[in-house]
Parts: structure tokens; sequence; C-alpha cells
């Protein structure tokens, strides 16, 4: 039993890193083995629209033809049996990297035929963890609801599941008063960071546990 995070923040130790350590801390207390992936460590790219993994009979039928450093971890997830991703929202959508890893993932197990049905070989349960400034409220007023949405079907549809978690109005620095934000109540910030940011750890927790007890199930 084999469970991966893939951070797709630049802070490793910081909101997003820290959900999904406590993700991973509930699969490996089921049983599972833990590993967590910063992509920001790795040089890669985005899908190059070679169309490899379509190609009837090509070598690289199914899955990504691409040889960088994402290689060998888009191996790994395709042997695992939880995946959980987690983002922070830049411009209401996943970072850059996450986006690339996403296209890389996710695009060659979808076929170009009625429904697009995927031809991902193994089972995997997954989930998806975000981070964002905004309150959960005002996410539908500015569109970034349809981002998590947009993403949750496709990882749904790719592996038959998916879950999602979303951390919001979250506390960005350390010293607030350090930087031009004055959008932002800064102790208002640092109280939610105290109060239910915790909460938000023990739902991620559970959301690594519950994932590795399914999977467990089968």
């Amino acid at each position: 039993m084999k469970a991966i995070a893939i951070n797709g923040s630049p802070r490793k130790k910081w909101n997003t890193a820290t959900l999904l350590e406590n993700a991973l801390a509930g699969a490996k207390d089921n049983g599972a083995e833990t590993r967590l992936v910063h992509l920001y460590d790795l040089a890669y790219k985005g899908c190059i629209s070679c169309f490899a993994c379509k190609k009837i009979g090509g070598k690289s039928y199914g899955r990504c033809a691409v040889q960088d450093e994402l290689t060998p971890i888009l191996n790994e997830v395709a042997e695992a049996d939880v995946l959980i991703l987690g983002s922070p929202f830049y411009f209401r959508t996943e970072t850059g990297e996450m986006r690339s890893f996403m296209e890389r993932l996710l695009f060659p197990y979808l076929t170009y035929t009625p429904g697009y049905a995927s031809i991902f070989p193994g089972k995997i349960r997954t989930g998806l963890v975000y981070t964002m400034n905004v309150p959960e409220e005002v996410m539908a007023t500015i569109n970034q609801d349809v981002a998590a949405s947009a993403s949750q079907f496709t990882m749904a549809r790719t592996f038959g599941n998916c879950e999602t978690l979303l951390c919001t109005d979250t506390y960005q620095f350390d010293d607030y008063s350090k930087y031009l934000c004055t959008a932002f109540d800064a102790q208002a910030k640092a109280k939610r960071r105290e109060e239910v940011f915790p909460q938000d750890c023990a739902r991620a927790y559970e959301l690594g546990a519950k994932l590795t007890q399914a999977a467990k199930a089968g």
C-alpha cells in the first residue's frame, strides 16, 4: 500500500505542504508507505502536444513520452494506491507547476473516444487539497470554484474517483507589516491560522486515512 502526495506550492513548510503532511500521516497510520514530492524541486515542462500517448501501437501509448525529472514520479503514481495533489490557487487556479504536472499525468490516460474514456490501468484513490487567501464564500464570486470543480471532474473521469479539501482564508506571511497587503486584516488572519488551520489539518488527516481505507477495501 503506497500513498503519494504531490506539493504544487513553492513553499515546503507552509499551508499546502503542511496539509499534505497531515494527509500522509493519516495514510501512514492506516498502513500506507508514504512519500511527499515537491514539484518545485524538479526540472520538467508541461505537455508538449506530441500526441505520442495517443498513437495506436506506439511505444508510448497511454503514457507520457517526454523524458525528464518528472518521468519517474509519473511512473510511481501509476503504481500507487493513493494520490493526493496539493496546490495553492494563483490567479484562480493551480500553480503553473501543478498544472504542468496534471497535463502530463492525466492527458495520456484520457482517450479521444466518445465520453473520453480513461485507459488508466490501475486502481487508485485520489484527492485534491487546495489552499487560498479568499474566504470560501467569495470563491463563487470570482469563479474560483469553477477551477476546483473542473479539476475534480477531470481527476474523477481519469481515475474513477476524487475528493476535494478546501482550505480558505489562509495566513500568508509571518509578518503582514512587511508587505503591501492592506486588503487583509492581519490580526484576523493570525487568529484564523491559530484556531481554524488546525481543524483543516485534522480534515487533511481524515482525508488521507479515508482514501487509504478505501484503497485497502478495493
